[in-house]
């Protein structure tokens, strides 16, 4: 889940790191956590926010610099404001599911439809009634996002309507991100994150859960 505003200026300023920088993020390896810390600095406010194509891999097969040990860098002004458009809530969830909104799904196709257990103890796995099933390894080709072109076609052969709002969601708010970050390189302009996401939804008593056969 996010943070206040107040709490994130205060740990990326410390950090520093300024919300009028130009910001690159880079994975380990695959694509996975980089969109959700991209997501995040842009809901936040930062403007100039870039992910590394390829990530650290890619960076050490051109023969760039890399080293080791701890990084200290001098504290920065971060000054969140929060784009609360760009993040949907249970009761927007509801919202959209009652008005058959777009709602895309990065989980895996088992948790989707209800094969396949979820992580978290306790919670059912399914899906939200009109969700569509785009699991977020089917956006990524060797250890990149595919090219804008395919993700298009991949989005048009799932029937998502790249030119209306679209939310994204997933088991923990992560992965979800994967989908936006697609989403924004096919050309979608209008694209949330249910932050709550599974975690969250599965456990409210009034949340609808559907089952594939």
């Amino acid at each position: 889940m996010l943070p206040t505003p107040e709490a994130f200026s205060r740990s990326m300023s410390s950090l520093g790191v300024g919300d009028q920088m130009t910001i690159v993020i880079y994975e380990q390896e695959g694509v996975f956590s980089a969109p959700r810390a991209w997501w995040t600095l842009r809901t936040m406010g930062a403007q100039q926010v870039y992910i590394l194509d390829g990530g650290l891999p890619a960076w050490i097969e051109a023969g760039l610099l890399v080293r080791s040990g701890h990084v200290q860098r001098a504290p920065a002004t971060f000054q969140a404001r929060l784009n609360h458009d760009a993040v949907k809530d249970f009761s927007d969830v509801q919202q959209m599911i009652a008005e058959h909104a777009q709602i895309l799904d990065a989980r895996s196709s088992g948790r989707f439809a209800g094969a396949a257990p979820e992580p978290r103890p306790g919670i059912s796995s399914g899906h939200m009634p009109g969700a569509v099933s785009v699991p977020f390894t089917e956006l990524v080709e060797d250890g990149r996002l595919k090219p804008a072109e395919r993700l298009r076609e991949l989005f048009t052969a799932k029937g998502v309507d790249i030119r209306e709002p679209i939310t994204t969601t997933c088991g923990s708010g992560v992965t979800a991100a994967v989908i936006a970050l697609g989403l924004e390189l096919a050309g979608a302009e209008n694209v949330s994150l249910y932050d709550g996401s599974w975690a969250e939804y599965a456990q409210r008593p009034e949340a609808a859960i559907e089952k594939s056969s």
